[in-house]
């Protein structure tokens, strides 16, 4: 059973630039001043239940569905934000439920003074290591991602909190849609399939070739768009699935952007 969105102004969901007043079960004719910017909806990656409400269900086309078990590896539906950011040069990502609850943070480490200095003045992330966190409400890191300097293809390494290695995700071709194996003790037991050339939505299958998730990135808006280095997704996981691909799963859908098209970032 999911609990209502309590009332109050929100941002309004047909679009415009004013906030709409939600009694708790509808939204109201009344409307109150305009919001300048749509990127305005938060600073901190958009922490606002009905307007996370609308990313899920307007943004990314995905029906609402029972809640699971309130932790980044029980919901069937991830809402990852970006920290809003006029220049980014260290990628912050909050993780939402689809009712908005806030499950845990992606947060890129061991960023050197003189890596942020080449983020900012261009597109070379390529030519370095990444490292990414991937930590609960609490605080503890849950995964460990580390994505070695590449020069044509791309390769994550995946890590349990504690160091132990789950397995990797390989980069498989350059040309075309890009597709990415999820390596485990050497077996593929599934992939990463994008559905366009820019690689914006991609499919998740498992060794078979069913299709277990897809993530989508969502509109943000014009103004953040242009001006902004944010990303928005939402990922759904279609049934509930058993480690290691459970981990896999999950570590490629909340870092598909931070760590998988890294070199695409920057103002290069």
């Amino acid at each position: 059973m999911t609990t209502p969105t309590p009332p109050g102004w929100y941002s309004d969901p047909s679009g415009t630039a004013a906030q709409r007043w939600w009694d708790g079960q509808k939204w109201t004719e009344h409307t109150q001043g305009a919001k300048p910017l749509d990127w305005e909806l938060s600073v901190d990656g958009a922490h606002n239940p009905a307007r996370i409400a609308q990313q899920v269900q307007q943004g990314a086309g995905v029906v609402p569905t029972q809640r699971g078990g309130g932790s980044l590896f029980t919901e069937p539906v991830l809402v990852v934000n970006q920290k809003t950011k006029l220049i980014e040069v260290n990628n912050e990502y909050s993780v939402f439920d689809q009712q908005g609850r806030q499950l845990g943070t992606v947060v890129q480490v061991g960023q050197s003074t003189l890596k942020k200095v080449v983020r900012f003045l261009g597109s070379y992330d390529q030519f370095f290591t990444h490292k990414l966190e991937v930590r609960d409400n609490a605080g503890q890191v849950q995964l460990l991602l580390t994505r070695p300097a590449k020069v044509m293809k791309s390769r994550v390494i995946v890590q349990r909190g504690d160091g132990q290695q789950i397995g990797e995700i390989v980069q498989q071709n350059m040309i075309g849609k890009i597709r990415f194996a999820l390596m485990y003790n050497g077996q593929q037991i599934g992939e990463i399939r994008a559905e366009n050339w820019r690689a914006w939505n991609f499919s998740i299958v498992d060794h078979t070739g069913q299709e277990i998730a897809r993530i989508t990135k969502t509109w943000e808006g014009l103004l953040r768009t242009a001006f902004t280095t944010a990303d928005n997704y939402v990922v759904q996981i279609h049934r509930p699935l058993q480690d290691p691909l459970l981990s896999m799963v999950v570590a490629s859908a909340l870092t598909v952007d931070t760590a998988l098209k890294q070199d695409e970032r920057g103002l290069g």
